[in-house]
């Protein structure tokens, strides 16, 4: 098998890497990187498991090469919070509004809602459920994180831990 030399920032730090031309980004930033908050679950971008972003998008990871991830800069739901740890908005919304279920799941949920939510342009509740469409809970327990995509697109995130009329 080749080797290739990869570069990229991932989470915020340059990485330097070799991998073989057919390794998948889930298998480089798992077994690689040390990144285990990336699950595989269909292997074939079905799940959204893997979701990741490359370059500010929602990626999923187990359908894109390492390789093709060179130069770019990845993001895994271990560089959402702040270095403080402090939670990203949409790690606080899914806290609050108690959509975490087993966890299997929830990474790829919250770079699909913070990929939707980065830029100046909001999702709308509407595209952040319409989003929740490409992954599969198996808790099928979607209610939470229904409540925590309304809290991102209404701006109330941290009304609901307030309690009742704290949004008000």
């Amino acid at each position: 098998m080749s080797e290739h030399a990869i570069e990229l920032t991932l989470n915020g730090q340059r990485r330097s890497a070799g991998v073989e031309a057919r390794t998948s980004l889930a298998d480089y930033l798992r077994l690689g990187a040390g990144c285990t908050g990336v699950h595989l679950g269909c292997e074939h971008g079905v799940c959204g498991a893997c979701t990741v972003m490359v370059d500010g998008r929602a990626v999923r990871s187990c359908l894109m090469l390492a390789v093709q991830a060179d130069g770019c800069a990845v993001t895994t739901v271990e560089g959402l919070a702040a270095p403080d740890g402090t939670f990203h908005p949409v790690q606080q919304a899914m806290r609050e509004a108690h959509g975490l279920q087993c966890g299997f799941c929830t990474p790829g949920v919250l770079m699909t809602f913070a990929a939707l939510t980065g830029g100046e342009a909001k999702a709308s509740e509407e595209e952040l459920v319409s989003a929740m469409s490409g992954h599969i809970c198996r808790c099928t327990g979607y209610q939470g994180t229904r409540r925590a995509a309304r809290a991102l697109a209404e701006g109330t995130v941290g009304a609901l831990a307030a309690g009742p009329g704290a949004a008000e």
